[in-house]
């Protein structure tokens, strides 16, 4: 049993409190200002407690060859669950990290270190200027999971934003984002039509629930200049806890309707999810 005692304090972007699992001696759940961010086992970091992070893991396994290394990008790192788990499963990868909220990253690398050897490099640096001056092609994945709060900030939602994101992957590489939104999703679309001005192939990964608009939830967006594997995406998502379905081509298409891609002088921020969406407990 963890007898370990919550560690809160005061980071960059409010209150982050890391309260242990009682059930799992080193397992950890961060929450900023009540919302949860990360879950974190440090004796098994392949252990995802998230389903968002499962269905992003899921994209993780299928893109190369059982255990072969990648090269990363992690725009926002909270308690750094994505990496550690890509050094876990493709041990010699190369990941970067980048994350605005310092305080935080000082909290999570005192009281969850990463083993010395993880290949995983952490930026305290706001994402999207990060990312602006990291090099062309140097990336086989990219992974946006970046909340100010609760909230997507809009300067990663555009256009200019998302030609940064492909001109950093390299030619077959893979961009995926954890988004969250509700009916009638006017974000949502937004982002996909976003995507689809820069990338050919694009797949939408979420639970019926959500997808039906019964409820406001995450949902992961997949965008690559190659084909995406949705059936093995799908085979996975579907065997899940909480099932999600993968929609691509024009499944797709229909969801987005008549949504525009978002410029930089029309971003906003995602919506702000209802009461209790993401609450704990």
């Amino acid at each position: 049993m963890n007898e370990q005692i919550p560690v809160i304090r005061d980071v960059d972007q409010g209150t982050a409190r890391l309260m242990p699992d009682v059930d799992t001696e080193r397992g950890w759940l961060l929450t900023v200002d009540g919302a949860p961010q990360s879950y974190v086992d440090l004796d098994d970091p392949a252990h995802l407690e998230f389903e968002y992070a499962r269905r992003l893991a899921h994209l993780v396994d299928l893109l190369a060859d059982e255990g072969a290394p990648l090269d990363a990008v992690h725009l926002g790192g909270g308690a750094l669950t994505l990496p550690r788990y890509v050094a876990a499963t493709r041990p010699g990868s190369r990941q970067q990290v980048a994350e605005a909220d310092r305080g935080l990253l000082a909290l999570v690398a005192e009281h969850l270190p990463l083993p010395a050897d993880s290949g995983i490099t952490v930026h305290g640096a706001d994402a999207r200027a990060w990312l602006e001056a990291a090099p062309d092609d140097s990336a086989d994945l990219l992974i946006a999971d970046v909340f100010g709060g609760s909230r997507v900030p809009a300067h990663l939602t555009s256009v200019e934003y998302a030609r940064q994101a492909r001109r950093v992957l390299r030619p077959g590489g893979t961009y995926a984002a954890n988004l969250a939104d509700g009916a009638p999703f006017a974000f949502l679309r937004s982002q996909l039509a976003t995507l689809a001005a820069v990338f050919p192939e694009l797949a939408l990964i979420a639970e019926p629930a959500v997808l039906r608009g019964r409820r406001f939830g995450n949902a992961v967006l997949v965008a690559s200049d190659r084909e995406i594997d949705t059936a093995g995406l799908a085979r996975r998502t579907a065997a899940d806890p909480f099932p999600a379905r993968v929609e691509w081509g024009e499944a797709v298409d229909r969801f987005t309707g008549d949504a525009r891609p978002v410029r930089d002088a029309d971003a906003v921020p995602s919506p702000v999810p209802p009461d209790g969406a993401f609450g704990i407990g």
